[in-house]
C-alpha cells in the first residue's frame, strides 16, 4: 500500500482482513475575529455518514494528550497505540486514513502513526472524494470493534519538534529552515487570527498547504507538487522545520515532502497555539523573506 490511495483501491479492498478505516476528522472552523478558537469533535459527522467499516479516531480527545497547553498535543507513544488498539487497529492491520475537510487532518494521524514506524496510508480526497465516487456510505455506530494485538512500544522517531527547539533554529543556534503551512493572509498577518497574535515565527519561509491540493483536494502530481514547493525547500539544505497554527495542516506539507523525497522533516507540535500564547518568544508579521 503506497502513502496515497484513491477511492477505487479502497473500495476494492472494503472488508479484507486487517484493513482498518479511520476518520480523523476534526471541526475548526475559520476565525471570525482575532481569538476566535472554536473546536469540535468530529464524532458527530462520522456518525451520520462514514465509509463503510470506518471508525472515528478523535484527534482531539483519544488520540491527544488533553492535559497540554495546546490542542492536538502529541499523546506517548503508549498512550497513541493503546488508542489505536480501541479501534481495532493494531499489529496486523492496514490503515487507511481519511477525514471529511481539507486532508489534513488525516495527514496528521498519518505522521503520528509514521513516527512510531507505522505505515499507514491515506486517501487521497478524502470522504469528498468517495461521496463523488457515489461509493455507499453508512451511517450509525459500525459492529463491535475486533480485539487486536497493539503494535509494540516504541519511541518516536525524531520526526517532531518542541518549543525549544524551534526557539534555537529562530535565534540561527541550531540548522534549520523555518516553514509555516498557514495561508499568505494568515502568515503575514492581514486576517484574523485564533490564535494570540497574528503573524509568524520570524525568519520563516511561507508554504500554505492548501496550495498542494489540486480543486478536488486530491495532492497534486508529484511534478506539480515539486513546482508548487519550489527549488529551495525541495532541495535546500535542511532541517525543515514544518509548522502551522496547531500542527495540522503543516502535515499535510509534510506528506507532500514525503512523496517527493525529502527526508529531513520536523513537525512543531505546538506550532503557534503555543508560540504565539507566550508574549516572549518573537513573531513578525508581512512577506517571507526574498
Amino acid at each position: 500500500m503506497s502513502i496515497l490511495v484513491d477511492t477505487d483501491w479502497l473500495h476494492a479492498h472494503l472488508g479484507e482482513p486487517g484493513l482498518v478505516i479511520l476518520d480523523a476528522t476534526v471541526v475548526l472552523p475559520s476565525p471570525r475575529f482575532d481569538g476566535d478558537y472554536r473546536v469540535a469533535s468530529g464524532h458527530a459527522g462520522w456518525l451520520h455518514a462514514h465509509i463503510p467499516g470506518a471508525r472515528h479516531a478523535d484527534l482531539l480527545t483519544d488520540l491527544a494528550d488533553v492535559q497540554a497547553s495546546y490542542s492536538f498535543a502529541l499523546p506517548t507513544p503508549q498512550a497513541l497505540i493503546q488508542a489505536l488498539a480501541n479501534l481495532g487497529a493494531g499489529a496486523d492491520s492496514n490503515v487507511v486514513i481519511y477525514d471529511r475537510a481539507d486532508g489534513f487532518w488525516a495527514a496528521r494521524l498519518w505522521w503520528m502513526l509514521r513516527g512510531l514506524g507505522i505505515h499507514a496510508g491515506v486517501l487521497d480526497g478524502g470522504f469528498n472524494a468517495w461521496q463523488r465516487a457515489g461509493l455507499p456510505q453508512h451511517s450509525a455506530q459500525p459492529a463491535n470493534t475486533p480485539v487486536v494485538e497493539p503494535w509494540p512500544i516504541s519511541t518516536y522517531a525524531p520526526l517532531w519538534i518542541d518549543r525549544a527547539g524551534v526557539e534555537a533554529v529562530a535565534a540561527g543556534q541550531a540548522p534549520g529552515v523555518l516553514v509555516c503551512a498557514l495561508g499568505s493572509a494568515l502568515f503575514d498577518g492581514t486576517a484574523a487570527t485564533r490564535y494570540a497574535r497574528r503573524g509568524h515565527i520570524p525568519g520563516s519561509h511561507n508554504l500554505p498547504a492548501r496550495t498542494l491540493f489540486d480543486a478536488q483536494g486530491r495532492y497534486l502530481p508529484k511534478d506539480a507538487l515539486a513546482v508548487a514547493i519550489g527549488p529551495t525547500l525541495l532541495h535546500g539544505d535542511g532541517p525543515l522545520i514544518l509548522y502551522c497554527g496547531g500542527g495540522i495542516s503543516a502535515a499535510a506539507n509534510a506528506l507532500a515532502l514525503t512523496l517527493l523525497g525529502r527526508q529531513d522533516l520536523a513537525l512543531y507540535d505546538g506550532s503557534l497555539q503555543e508560540w504565539a500564547a507566550d508574549a516572549r518568544l518573537p513573531m513578525t508579521t508581512g512577506a517571507a523573506p526574498a
